[in-house]
């Protein structure tokens, strides 16, 4: 069974396979010409959805953290400020799109994402998996979620869901059945299943009978 955190680890897959995605598009775009606009659409939300889990790591996870490894959280708050501007400089490219640029400013957003939530994956979660219990993770995790606006949940969990792989699917509905209030989860299953192609929700359905 996952522990809480590992629900955060599956949405730090969804943030890297979506960046990966975007930035190929908008190199595609820069490369060949086209329609930057579903790009830069595709952006906005995603630097939504890594502002808002920046905020619960450095409300919830990081104090956590310094309790038990003093000064570790440290560096990762600073890679969260260079991120803050990095989709700060990307908001502004909205008001006057140029292709080589948006392309270029991804990539840096691109790099920079995936070496912070790969030092946080091996480094990081594991030292707070190993100095506290489910128990107290329990509530991190649960600070953390009331961070996402109610009104973007049913598009957090469409985006979510579709760019994760089985497992992570698994893992992340999980620690949703065990985490939220039933009357709450009740609203959160739908959407789960309208995210996924019949097959997906099918196989999801076997490895968490709940779901069925």
């Amino acid at each position: 069974m996952p522990a809480p955190l590992d629900a955060v680890t599956s949405i730090h897959n969804a943030l890297r396979r979506d960046m990966a995605e975007i930035d190929e598009a908008a190199y595609k775009v820069a490369k060949h010409g086209g329609d930057l606009s579903p790009v830069l659409d595709r952006l906005q939300f995603h630097s939504q959805i890594l502002s808002i889990h920046a905020e619960g790591e450095e409300d919830a996870v990081f104090p956590a953290l310094e309790k038990v490894a003093p000064l570790v959280a440290k560096a990762y708050s600073l890679d969260h400020d260079e991120m803050d501007m990095m989709t700060d400089g990307l908001e502004k490219i909205r008001s006057a799109p140029d292709e080589l640029v948006v392309a270029r400013a991804t990539a840096a957003l691109w790099a920079q994402l995936r070496i912070h939530m790969y030092k946080e994956d091996v480094h990081l979660y594991p030292i707070l998996r190993d100095r506290i219990t489910e128990a107290e993770q329990a509530p991190i995790v649960g600070q953390m979620a009331s961070h996402t606006p109610p009104e973007i949940m049913p598009r957090f969990v469409d985006w979510v869901m579709r760019l994760l792989e089985q497992d992570d699917r698994e893992t992340l509905t999980r620690v949703w059945v065990d985490l939220m209030p039933e009357e709450v989860f009740a609203g959160v299953k739908p959407l789960i299943r309208d995210s996924l192609v019949a097959d997906d929700w099918s196989e999801l359905t076997k490895r968490i009978p709940e779901l069925g």
